[in-house]
């Protein structure tokens, strides 16, 4: 390996790792300021201070996206994927969230075959149901304790999947910089409507009041970790090229099983271990898979 390569993959393994740790710090806000305020808060901070960048970088050329509506459903997969995924390390340890979480890299391949008509190899069917099934099993108590909450996580992973997807359709529309504004301009206006809309349906589990300073400043921690780990990773990646960088974002389960059991004493139990494993090798599967020349994934 080239020394340029094991230097983008440390990148990116930082930057992964700094991705897990903003999570850890979103769950110790469990319980002190509802979720989607929780959202609100750290996606206006990241839009506000990413518009600054940009303004500063390429000026107001640099605001106008070449397919308006297509940088919408981006910020709204975004805004959506979010809250869920908020929402359930809110009320699930960390490493299961996180777990189920990691499906979204099998679901953007098929949801890429169904949107944008790219070939779905069978490899990718298969992986798609063995990574279901490792869902199954990470899944299999909180069912039964959470009900229909449970599945918070992979509505958010869902929801990822399809950002991905719009993230590939829109590729080449501006820089990387323009494109995080895009979907953060667009997820944060709409994560502030959800929570004024939870304040004022009465509902106790989702009013507010104005948050404590620790709050904000978790929060503004949250969007300076997310925003330098997802640049962190964009430089990885052009330094190492996608292919290689792909596996070090499994870094993530590792720090999220370490951070919820040191944190907040959430020791994973060997079903979830089985579950994550599976969900994982179904995407190491996919990249493998990848890696090969064209001529013999189509065999």
């Amino acid at each position: 390996m080239k020394s340029a390569e094991r230097v983008g993959i440390l990148y990116a393994l930082i930057g992964f790792a700094m991705l897990s740790f903003g999570d850890a710090v979103i769950k110790t806000m469990a319980g002190e300021w509802p979720v989607v305020a929780v959202a609100a808060l750290r996606f206006s901070i990241g839009a506000v201070v990413l518009s600054l960048l940009l303004l500063r970088k390429e000026g107001p050329s640099g605001f106008v996206p070449q397919k308006p509506w297509l940088q919408v459903a981006r910020g709204l997969c975004l805004a959506f994927a979010s809250l869920g995924f908020f929402s359930a390390i809110y009320i699930m340890p960390l490493a299961e969230a996180m777990a189920i979480a990691f499906i979204s890299p099998v679901l953007t391949q098929i949801f890429a075959g169904l949107i944008l008509g790219e070939k779905v190899r069978p490899i990718a069917w298969a992986a798609s149901v063995f990574a279901l099934a490792g869902v199954a099993v990470v899944l299999r108590p909180n069912l039964a304790e959470l009900g229909l909450a449970a599945l918070l996580p992979l509505i958010s992973a869902i929801f990822f999947a399809l950002m991905m997807v719009s993230n590939r359709a829109s590729a080449g529309q501006g820089s990387a910089l323009s494109m995080q504004v895009f979907i953060a301009a667009v997820a944060a206006p709409v994560l502030i409507l959800s929570s004024v809309a939870g304040k004022l349906s009465g509902i106790e589990q989702i009013d507010f009041g104005w948050p404590s300073w620790e709050v904000v400043a978790r929060c503004a921690l949250v969007a300076f970790t997310a925003s330098t780990a997802h640049w962190l990773a964009y430089i990885g990646t052009s330094k190492a090229g996608a292919s290689q960088v792909a596996p070090a974002s499994y870094v993530q389960m590792l720090v999220a099983i370490v951070m919820g059991w040191w944190w907040f004493g959430d020791v994973p139990d060997l079903l979830t271990l089985v579950g994550a494993s599976m969900i994982i090798s179904a995407g190491l599967l996919l990249w493998r898979d990848s890696q090969k020349p064209l001529a013999v994934r189509v065999k």
